[in-house]
């Protein structure tokens, strides 16, 4: 990431976090292009993408972050446990993420994450509304792996 870009998402981040009844932050590449695109170990700093690394210089004050695409609460395993975006993004303020343990399905992703957030307009706190979300898609989908993927990592309030 160039330090405009690091600059333009911070100022991002903070105009989400800061705007009144909002504090969810969704992150989603703009150049979906940009991930398959070859490039030089120089060029990866400038590449666009956010590295759990570089969320740990970002001071981001939000109440949840929701990773909803694939594999998201995977990580490096270290000695001090797992090192990964959920990590970063609690240790860079977020009070909470939420994110996948496996590959996702779109369709049922999508289900889970509708009744997630309407979830959260009845003013339900973040682990009920995630686990009723889960329970509509359980209805809904016959497989685990379409609708327990998804986990809440901080605080549940």
């Amino acid at each position: 990431m160039t330090p405009e870009q690091k600059q333009a998402l911070q100022e991002h981040i903070q105009a989400i976090a800061f705007a009144p009844s909002k504090g969810k932050l969704t992150l989603t590449p703009e150049n979906l292009s940009s991930l398959s695109s070859p490039l030089s170990k120089q060029d990866k700093k400038h590449d666009g993408l956010l590295t759990a690394e570089e969320i740990l210089d970002l001071k981001i004050n939000a109440d949840l972050v929701v990773l909803s695409a694939c594999d998201t609460g995977r990580g490096r395993i270290t000695g001090d446990g797992v090192i990964g975006l959920s990590r970063s993004l609690i240790s860079a303020g977020t009070s909470s993420v939420i994110v996948s343990l496996w590959a996702v399905d779109d369709g049922s992703t999508a289900f889970l994450m509708t009744k997630f957030y309407q979830n959260l307009q009845q003013k339900l706190d973040k682990a009920t509304a995630l686990r009723n979300a889960i329970l509509a898609a359980k209805k809904k989908y016959a497989s685990p792996s379409q609708w327990a993927a998804f986990t809440l990592i901080g605080e549940s309030e």
